[in-house]
């Protein structure tokens, strides 16, 4: 199954903490690692290790740190279409006792927004990142008739909304993106603007459709919730593209995203496949 994957990629700075600091006073933490993340590199991964032959078009700065993200990206098994200029996006995370986490990104600058042809794909997945790339990938998606998933962040424009089958929101996307609270009534919005399958998760309560199920999350002591939500993404997407209906394809996902959540760490805590035989701690 060949997966095309468009966003952002990261090198993400991780320090765990007891608690997620408040306030400008110094804070310690008692455990550090330097690893790569971003929305669509983490779902890339993911995917890449529950199966799919994926491709990740993404844009890193030509700089040390983008050499070395490179290299993290293929050596994780992704086929690359990179653009490279400017400086790489940067992300300090902070992850607690109970596997919240606080981030705070630098989304890089100088980057280049002209995306490299659109690589033959069977199912694509994107986030508003990089928003030209997108949209050449939705566009191509459309056109030969795939379905593509769309990563419903804040800040998710409506016009690349619209072009996507399915946009699984973040609850506090939706709520961003509609200006409603209340998530049922952003959900049900949200569908209303919207052509495509629309849905938005929430943690531990699951993925829930407009029209359509409500399918919850298997219960799972959580240490850790970093990129839990991109790898969700890319399970889905990679379920979507094998056949699986929307609630086998959320099902998988929430089962991978479970997982992820028992583990600390980054992307070589990603379960594969035969992982998700055994039920999540």
């Amino acid at each position: 199954m060949r997966v095309l994957v468009c966003g952002i990629a990261v090198m993400d700075y991780v320090h765990r903490v007891e608690t997620l600091p408040q306030g400008g006073a110094k804070h310690r933490s008692f455990a550090f690692e330097r690893i790569g993340g971003g929305c669509a590199a983490n779902a890339a991964v993911g995917a890449a290790r529950l199966g799919g032959e994926v491709t990740l078009m993404t844009r890193l700065g030509r700089d040390a740190t983008g050499d070395e993200l490179a290299a993290m990206l293929t050596a994780q098994g992704l086929r690359p279409a990179f653009a490279r200029g400017g400086a790489t996006p940067l992300s300090s995370v902070m992850v607690d006792r109970a596997g919240e986490r606080m981030i705070v990104n630098f989304p890089g600058s100088d980057l280049p927004e002209t995306p490299p042809p659109v690589p033959e794909f069977d199912v694509a997945l994107a986030d508003c990142r990089w928003p030209q790339a997108t949209e050449a990938v939705l566009r191509a998606a459309r056109k030969a008739g795939r379905p593509a998933v769309l990563d419903g962040e804040k800040f998710t424009p409506a016009p690349l909304a619209a072009l996507a089958t399915h946009v699984v929101f973040s609850a506090p996307g939706l709520r961003d993106f509609t200006g409603i609270d209340a998530l049922p009534r952003a959900l049900a919005d949200a569908a209303a603007r919207l052509p495509g399958q629309v849905a938005y998760t929430d943690g531990p309560d699951g993925v829930h459709w407009a029209n359509g199920p409500h399918v919850p999350a298997p219960k799972v002591h959580a240490v850790d919730t970093l990129g839990a939500g991109d790898l969700w993404h890319g399970a889905f997407a990679l379920a979507l593209g094998r056949g699986a209906d929307l609630t086998a394809a959320s099902a998988f996902a929430n089962t991978a995203a479970a997982h992820k959540c028992s583990r600390a760490g980054g992307w070589t805590t990603y379960p594969t496949h035969s992982e998700l035989e055994t039920p999540c701690p």
